[in-house]
């Protein structure tokens, strides 16, 4: 049974010296719902609610959880055992919902921000590890060491069997995602293991998932662990680790994406391989990516398979500068004698470089070959920013004013 705590707060539609934009300017003061069990009946977040996750929450197979337009979910801080997250298990469903003018917005119980507002009043966009992350797993295919059909999710104990995903259909439905901003996750769990903004667990292509944000997260951004789904206007800005990572055989496509490295951002994509017999490749299209003179283009690591087109980068330092950063490395297998087989296929990839450095110094392993130089807002591939105006925090905050 649901423990629910509900207290009345006051709700305040700007902050004196703060000109943050606001979605709603007389919204109705909003209760703030504890949540400190498991989620195992259909339930509904209500609009103008702020509901606060006491602790590692999963919705149920079987069970649907219904998250209303504006609301805020908080994440007590904890690490370790005590990390605070939003499991949808296999056989669940999330029906999150955002819109516009009114989005969704998962943070930390460190964050002042309210129902109805886009930017946080107190917190710092680069602040992570405050809480855990969203984690949706599903009942489709991915490539799993052994072969084994289904294995436990990064970040969950193994005694939480709500952490399992994996199986055998592709066209499985976790629900749906729209206008979802994630902010300062990736709650430590021991031993440098940390939670992404977005996990997707062998997440089916019945899934939509359109319009997310995630900031400020201490691990990657988004990553897929096998899966079919497909997402659409996905936007990362100063992960700690990778912005969009890839790994056992997701099958998917990513259209329309932005990643803006932080300081700590180690790759800006990485692309690891199956991990088992079954293969599949997934496509990345029409993203634009800023490194900030700290992070790599892109890692592509033993088995790295599918297609990646139309893809801008700028903002990278030269690599003989940083100590080999700033380019596009390839490793093991992973490599261009794979191009001719259509294991990696690379095509219209734009680049403005550094002063002085050369593509293929960039580009390794002769994957120049598909890159241009371009003088910067020269670009003719990359990401449509309109589809992050107007919700984002990172377009609040004047982060897409070089895209």
């Amino acid at each position: 049974m649901l423990i629910f705590a509900a207290t009345l707060i006051g709700f305040t539609s700007c902050i004196e010296g703060n000109d943050k934009p606001v979605v709603d300017p007389d919204p109705e003061p909003d209760s703030e719902v504890l949540i400190t069990s498991n989620i195992t009946s259909n339930t509904t977040w209500e609009t103008g609610n702020t509901y606060v996750l006491g602790g590692r929450i999963s919705v149920t197979s079987g069970n649907t959880l219904t998250i209303e337009p504006g609301v805020v979910v908080k994440g007590e801080v904890g690490t370790g055992s005590n990390a605070t997250a939003l499991i949808i298990a296999r056989g669940a469903k999330i029906m999150a919902e955002g819109t516009a003018t009114s989005p969704i917005i998962f943070t930390t119980v460190a964050d002042e921000i309210t129902p109805g507002e886009i930017v946080s009043p107190n917190l710092e966009p680069n602040l992570s590890g405050l809480w855990g992350g969203l984690i949706i797993l599903g009942n489709a295919k991915g490539s799993f060491a052994g072969d084994v059909n289904e294995i436990q999710i990064e970040g969950i104990p193994p005694s939480d069997t709500n952490g399992l995903y994996g199986g055998d259909n592709d066209a499985d439905n976790s629900g749906v995602l729209k206008y979802i901003s994630i902010r300062h996750g990736g709650a430590n769990i021991g031993e440098g293991n940390e939670i992404n903004g977005l996990t997707l667990g062998a997440v089916g292509s019945g899934t939509v998932i359109e319009n997310v944000e995630v900031i400020g997260n201490q691990d990657d951004g988004i990553e897929w662990f096998g899966g079919t789904v497909n997402v659409t206007n996905a936007l990362v800005w100063n992960p700690g680790d990778d912005g969009m990572d890839t790994d056992q055989a997701w099958a998917g496509t990513l259209d329309n994406f932005i990643v803006i490295a932080g300081s700590e951002t180690d790759h800006c994509l990485e692309i690891d391989g199956p991990e088992g017999s079954y293969n599949a490749g997934h496509t990345l299209k029409n993203g634009s990516i800023k490194g900030n003179d700290v992070a790599e283009l892109g890692d592509f690591r033993d088995g790295a398979r599918g297609t990646f087109e139309s893809i801008y980068f700028f903002g990278f330092a030269n690599p003989a500068d940083t100590d080999g950063r700033g380019d596009l490395s390839l490793s093991g297998d992973a490599s261009v004698a794979n191009f001719a087989d259509g294991v990696l296929n690379f095509a219209s990839l734009e680049i403005t470089l550094a002063d002085g450095v050369e593509l293929s110094t960039v580009f390794k392993a002769g994957t120049d070959a598909y890159a241009s130089s371009v003088a910067a807002g020269a670009n003719t591939v990359g990401a449509t920013k309109s589809a992050f105006t107007g919700w984002t925090w990172a377009d609040a905050a004047g982060q897409l004013a070089d895209f």
